[in-house]
């Protein structure tokens, strides 16, 4: 063999290895989450989240899938998709009377993950459960994740399971397939938000004002200086929540976080205009200034 040969098989084995050696890390690197993916790409441009948050089943199920493509096209980062349930206590009037109407409606549990299949035909925006445990404890805690996941969604949001009792039931502790969001309050203590950050993926959710959730006519004071405090805890991405619900509200919060979330201000929309054969089209007007005003810092 000539040495040009020998050289040449020593290259060809030298890039093999190399081929080998970056598909085995490629196996064991778990890949991202759609949710991570889309903080990384805002972070990229220096750009804030904004999430938004619809009932599913609220006005019917079928308008459902509609506002959520409208909402989708109007720039949405991230989409909550609540479960309605008879007894939401961490939700104002607003949000008790969408789970109402939706419930009326004959929405379910298994609904709700037929209306995420439905939407990940038409798009890959990231979609967070919202929801609290009674619902999908009773469908199945674990069955739900994973039907979740196949079905396209991405994360969950569980108002009533505090973290520290999660993990002490082993039953809740065996779900896969969906990450789970955790909640931080102005009252939570900071040994606690560090607890709490560690068992969280995707964001942290920060509600901006005690009591329930609905529409405010100001943001909560102090929100920057507690997200400061919190991001010395975790390097987690820091999203607002309740209570925003207007573009300046939607500018101003996003100025100081690494997102925002407006819910009830468009479920609210929703109701008063439930009954127009162009809902879809009011929604996304609606939302797009929303939308717009938390990327224009």
């Amino acid at each position: 063999m000539s040495f040009f040969s020998n050289v040449t098989t020593r290259i060809t084995l030298s890039v093999l290895a190399q081929s080998v050696s970056e598909a085995n890390i490629s196996a064991n690197t778990p890949m991202k989450n759609r949710i991570e993916q889309k903080f990384e790409l805002l972070k990229e441009d220096g750009k804030s989240a904004f999430v938004s948050y619809v009932c599913a089943g609220d006005p019917t199920l079928e308008k459902s899938l509609e506002i959520l493509l409208s909402i989708d096209r109007a720039g949405a980062d991230i989409i909550e998709i609540g479960i309605p349930f008879s007894d939401p206590l961490a939700d104002g009037i607003v949000n008790q009377m969408a789970a109402s109407r939706a419930l009326d409606a004959g929405t379910t549990v298994p609904n709700v993950i037929n209306l995420v299949k439905s939407f990940r035909k038409h798009s890959d925006a990231p979609l967070v459960i919202f929801t609290y445990l009674n619902p999908i404890y009773n469908y199945g805690y674990k069955r739900f994740h994973e039907d979740a996941s196949i079905a396209g969604a991405d994360g969950i949001l569980i108002l009533d399971l505090p973290p520290s009792e999660e993990t002490i039931n082993e039953e809740l502790c065996q779900a896969k397939g969906l990450i789970p969001i955790r909640l931080i309050a102005p009252t939570t203590p900071e040994d606690r938000i560090e607890q709490i950050a560690k068992t969280g993926m995707g964001f942290i959710y920060y509600v901006s004002r005690e009591g329930v959730t609905g529409k405010q006519t100001s943001i909560a004071e102090g929100i920057q200086e507690q997200i400061e405090s919190i991001k010395n805890l975790t390097d987690l991405p820091i999203v607002v929540g309740f209570g925003i619900s207007s573009p300046e509200q939607s500018r101003k919060v996003a100025s100081m976080s690494d997102g925002v979330v407006v819910g009830s201000a468009i479920v609210d929309f929703i109701s008063e205009n439930q009954n127009d054969s162009n809902l879809n089209e009011l929604v996304y007007d609606f939302v797009k200034p929303l939308v717009e005003a938390s990327k224009s810092n």
